[in-house]
């Protein structure tokens, strides 16, 4: 028999050494900023041929966009909308040691009628 361990064991002695939750959170802040849109896609179970359909271009074009560094937001915005999502843009700013976090809108207040901060129940 394989010599197997606890997983919360292993956790419990991860977490016992000195600055690892610290490590830990960090380490979570940036896999969590580095998810891009194939591994959303994915998790919502969306073929890339589906996609490509109602985005009305090639399943090449979807791998493209979504290996992307740089596009424009109506794309993006398309792209969220037809895996039933939507866009919702915040600025992150520094003030000395306080961050804070301010909805953006781009275009008019006519032109998007969704609450930028989620008041309409919206996450």
């Amino acid at each position: 028999m394989p010599n197997t361990r606890n997983f919360q064991d292993l956790h419990e002695q991860v977490l016992a050494k000195p600055g690892a939750a610290g490590r830990l959170a960090e380490l979570r802040k940036e896999t969590l900023a580095e998810i891009g849109l194939y591994e959303i896609r994915k998790q919502l179970d969306w073929p890339r041929s589906g996609l490509a359909d109602k985005l009305g271009i090639s399943q090449a074009d979807v791998s493209q966009l979504e290996n992307s560094e740089d596009m424009s937001l109506s794309r993006l915005r398309n792209y969220l909308e037809q895996l039933g999502g939507h866009l919702q843009l915040l600025a992150v700013l520094q003030n000395g040691d306080q961050e804070y976090s301010l909805p953006l809108r781009i275009g008019t207040a006519e032109s998007d009628n969704r609450d930028p901060v989620g008041r309409n129940g919206r996450p």
